[in-house]
């Protein structure tokens, strides 16, 4: 578990960590550099699940042997799986990271949404239901392993 307490916004106590994975932890299907070895230190505080459609066929190559659970969902009615998803984890103990249209009601049901923008670029939707925007996901990830920055950030 994640302990965060943000003065005027809330006492965070994640659990687990949802990701996206085109456009958030990969572009054109290949996982980011940098991203395994965070995942790997952030998977001893948070159990770690990625959904994706694979849109690239990649996903479980590229995440081979990384300490997270895949789910590989179908096209239609991403937004409403990935909300499903995480109310069964219960939504109020999750942190979700993505940057699409369809990322968008997971971000805002979650205790903490953040949304990245990369090479992919974001839906305005998912940055408008984000509770952070972040340049990148090794900065979204960086907040999780800094949480003072999310303090600072998020704090009224």
């Amino acid at each position: 578990m994640l302990a965060i307490d943000i003065p005027g916004f809330a006492d965070l106590r994640l659990e687990h960590l949802v990701l996206d994975f085109n456009g958030t932890l990969a572009v054109d299907g290949r996982l980011l550099r940098g991203v395994a070895p965070v995942l790997r230190e952030l998977s001893a505080a948070l159990q770690i699940h990625v959904l994706t459609a694979d849109t690239f066929g990649r996903a479980a190559e590229e995440l081979a042997g990384l300490p997270l659970r895949l789910v590989v969902i179908r096209s239609a009615g991403q937004a409403e799986m990935k909300l499903e998803l995480v109310r069964r984890l219960e939504a109020s103990r999750v942190v979700a990271i993505g940057n699409g249209r369809n990322d968008r009601m997971m971000l805002k049901a979650v205790a903490l949404g953040i949304a990245v923008m990369q090479r992919e670029g974001a839906a305005q939707t998912a940055l408008g239901h984000a509770d952070v925007v972040t340049p990148g996901i090794l900065e979204a990830l960086g907040l999780l392993q800094h949480p003072l920055r999310l303090a600072a950030t998020l704090r009224a």
